[in-house]
């Protein structure tokens, strides 16, 4: 069986508190971001992808993206 290694999103300091809700919501929108850019390829989107997997509450991403789907997430894309 393979070895699986976690890791989370590196520190960040426009983040300095506990409180990782706003790093969760950017992580999100800069995953976004990247793939409207550079498309569902990019290892860089690989990247934010995984860091904002790591920091937000799976509820949080399902409803941010049922948003996105009907035109009404609030986050700037």
């Amino acid at each position: 069986m393979a070895e699986i290694e976690l890791k989370t999103a590196p520190a960040d300091f426009r983040f300095p508190t506990t409180n990782q809700t706003r790093h969760c919501f950017t992580r999100y929108i800069e995953f976004h971001r990247c793939l409207a850019a550079k498309g569902e390829e990019s290892d860089e989107c690989v990247r934010f992808a995984k860091y904002y997997r790591s920091l937000c509450p799976g509820e949080w991403i399902e409803r941010w993206n049922e948003q996105r789907e009907n035109g009404s997430f609030p986050g700037p894309l």
